[in-house]
């Protein structure tokens, strides 16, 4: 009896994995979801689709088992399955920057140029918060911010930013923080702050880069039941001392 059946069988249900990745938006959605469970129509907003697109690229990360979801009334709430997600994009967008020379332009060309100083490593950052000598201001939207957040991270929505800059001290080094390797909302806030005076970095990686390192996370909202009987994936809260 071959052995060639079985096994291929099992690997068209691995590339079950692979074919909900086939796509820029799906892979999007996921990053948006790193930073905590949403509905379809925050999805929608965030990405820039349309409700009933997202919900069809949503429908084959859900049968792969890279999302759950959950209804809260009229809504379908949907959440990154597990840690293992995070790590899975993480090595696809890894592969990707080492394999594709066009990533390396593009990244080069929209995120490298605007910023001429080397970003904070996550190692430095923590380093410096034991010390009390930076203060970390997260500018993602505050929903993200209360979903998850570096540990003691003040939170400014890029789009405030401008109206409320009172609430930083400028005796202090700040590190801005957003999504990931991919947003901007750092890089805005940079053109916000450092024309006024503040001594302003970048944390390398945002968000999502310090939630799959396994580093403290904060949270301000309460964890859910997703559907199928799984909870879904939620920041691991800081501990603290002891």
């Amino acid at each position: 009896m071959s052995h060639a059946g079985p096994k291929r069988l099992v690997f068209e249900q691995v590339a079950t994995i692979g074919r909900a990745l086939s796509s820029g938006h799906r892979l999007e959605l996921l990053d948006v979801l790193i930073q905590g469970e949403r509905s379809v129509e925050a999805l929608a907003q965030a990405a820039g689709l349309s409700v009933g697109t997202t919900s069809q690229h949503l429908q084959p990360l859900w049968r792969a088992g890279l999302v759950t979801r959950r209804k809260a009334g009229k809504q379908v709430i949907y959440a990154l399955a597990d840690l293992e997600v995070v790590h899975l994009v993480r090595a696809v967008r890894g592969t990707a920057e080492r394999n594709l020379a066009e990533i390396d332009r593009l990244v080069q060309r929209y995120y490298r140029d605007r910023d001429s100083l080397e970003p904070v490593s996550r190692d430095e950052l923590l380093a410096r918060l034991g010390e009390g000598s930076v203060i970390v201001l997260d500018v993602r939207p505050a929903e993200e911010y209360a979903a998850g957040h570096v540990p003691g991270a003040r939170s400014i929505p890029v789009g405030e930013l401008a109206e409320r800059l009172k609430e930083l001290p400028r005796g202090r080094q700040i590190v801005a923080c957003c999504r990931g390797p991919y947003c901007v909302y750092s890089y805005d806030a940079l053109d916000v702050l450092r024309p006024r005076g503040f001594r302003v970095r970048r944390l390398e990686g945002g968000f999502s880069e310090w939630l799959a390192a396994g580093l403290p996370v904060e949270r301000a909202d309460p964890p859910t039941t997703a559907a199928r009987g799984n909870k879904p994936y939620q920041p691991t809260p800081a501990r603290g001392p002891g």
